[in-house]
């Protein structure tokens, strides 16, 4: 955008006050007061703002010193920015304007003037300076404060803020989501933890809407990118129980195992958030013996500590899901949830506990609480929704373990105790004798129950 040189202007400088016919008297409320001596044929061409003051129907242009004298008022911050577009109105080459430029906040004053004056050479080269290059956060702040009110000219300065149509986000969070569930080198592990992690922002409401209507394409194929991603799981973990000892003490394989199920973690975040967790938590729940086998082995107990974690928290959100409804199984794979999974945890809370107080400096092996309290609340939603007869079972293995305090049982036993109490009465009122027969079949387990709940309490006094 270069302009050919003007001979009448070329010698021209600011402050050249033999050879200047005009006063630019900056002026602003705390008193500060600067005058700058220019060329009325520089500022008419340059700015429409000096065009119209400095012409014949503007009734206040005063006469100084044989000068013409335009007074501008300003703000304080912005005098420097005032002065800086005088000078760059005797800059003729665009390249060298772009150069005093520097800096976003300073193209921004400059820009805000020469949108004030009516610079159109100006008002360019601004725009193409902050439209190239790379903006701070508060930079991009103070930019979407300011431009919007600037009129059209300055609107490509935004046009990396702009948002993109559908099809271009569907693109590209498809792409993402298939290299999410992939099996990278190494090398782009990265990469692959940073696609997670934005696809699960895109599909987050937070402050803003998600990014993207979840339609059923999308869902389709988020669950077939977690299908792929289970499958590759479900050989891994055939592959690890063929030599289970050869295995475990190969740390590659190791590592692979704790990869995957830190990506099937991060996939169940997903596919909670598009209620779209049945395919998953079957398959998990039909793998889950075997997982169990592998990852009790006394032999590795502290290598493969991390990865019992990762199993803890995937097993979480699977139990949640079925403790709370999201997903509706069989009661014969709910009591096998409840049997399998409660005795692991139990057994992880005190040696994870333990073991963070040994090493306190490794916060990797650290289980935030929530977790805890979230596999405590899903095994209680799971046992009370399970037979009377099964639930007394529990409840019996439950009072009789040494390791009690975890995961406190203890609504699932006040509830089952009130069920079991006025069952006859209750049924009785509906006048279903039928059904009292058959509470009374299913409280035969009771006697056993609250025999050991006697033998606790003595043994407690």
């Amino acid at each position: 955008m270069e302009i050919a040189p003007n001979e009448s202007k070329t010698p021209s400088k600011i402050g050249d006050r033999p050879t200047s016919d005009v006063v630019v008297r900056l002026r602003t409320q705390d008193g500060r007061d600067d005058w700058l001596y220019c060329h009325s044929h520089i500022l008419v061409e340059e700015s429409k703002y000096f065009a119209d003051r400095l012409s014949d129907s503007w009734p206040t242009c005063q006469i100084l010193d044989s000068r013409n004298c335009v007074e501008v008022y300003c703000e304080e911050p912005d005098l420097d920015y005032h002065v800086n577009v005088l000078r760059l109105f005797y800059v003729i080459a665009d390249s060298l304007m772009t150069e005093i430029c520097h800096g976003v906040r300073n193209a921004l004053g400059i820009l805000r003037v020469a949108v004030k004056f009516g610079c159109p050479r100006i008002i360019a080269v601004c725009v193409d300076y902050l439209e190239a290059v790379p903006w701070e956060e508060a930079e991009e702040e103070e930019l979407l404060n300011t431009i919007p009110g600037m009129g059209s000219k300055v609107e490509p300065v935004l046009a990396r803020l702009q948002p993109v149509n559908p099809t271009a986000v569907m693109k590209i969070f498809l792409a993402a989501l298939q290299f999410a569930t992939s099996s990278p080198p190494s090398p782009l592990n990265d990469l692959k933890t940073t696609a997670q992690e934005q696809l699960e922002y895109l599909l987050t409401e937070d402050d803003d809407a998600p990014l993207l209507t979840a339609d059923d394409e999308i869902k389709l194929e988020v669950v077939r990118c977690a299908n792929r991603l289970f499958d590759r799981f479900n050989n891994l973990v055939e592959s690890l129980l063929c030599d289970l000892q050869e295995s475990i003490s190969d740390a590659g394989k190791l590592q692979s195992l704790h990869s995957c199920l830190t990506d099937l973690s991060w996939a169940c975040q997903i596919l909670g958030k598009l209620e779209i967790m049945r395919d998953f938590v079957c398959s998990w729940t039909e793998l889950s013996m075997k997982l169990v086998k592998i990852v009790q082995q006394k032999e590795a107990e502290n290598q493969i500590l991390k990865t019992k974690l990762k199993v803890l928290e995937v097993t979480a959100k699977v139990l949640e899901a079925v403790g709370y409804g999201i997903v509706v199984l069989p009661t014969v794979k709910r009591l096998h949830m409840v049997k399998l999974w409660l005795p692991f945890v139990r057994s992880m809370k005190p040696l994870v506990d333990s073991f963070a107080e040994e090493t306190e400096d490794d916060l990797t092996i650290k289980v935030d609480s929530e977790l805890w309290q979230s596999l405590e609340s899903a095994f209680v939603s799971i046992i009370l929704a399970l037979p009377s007869v099964d639930q007394a079972e529990i409840l019996t293995e439950w009072l009789e373990n040494q390791q009690i305090r975890y995961p406190d049982l203890t609504e699932a036993f006040e509830v089952w105790c009130y069920r079991s109490k006025v069952s006859k009465r209750r049924l009785a009122a509906l006048g279903e004798e039928h059904n009292t027969a058959k509470t009374v079949v299913v409280l035969s387990p009771s006697d056993l129950l609250c025999k050991n709940v006697i033998n606790f309490v003595h043994s407690l006094q």
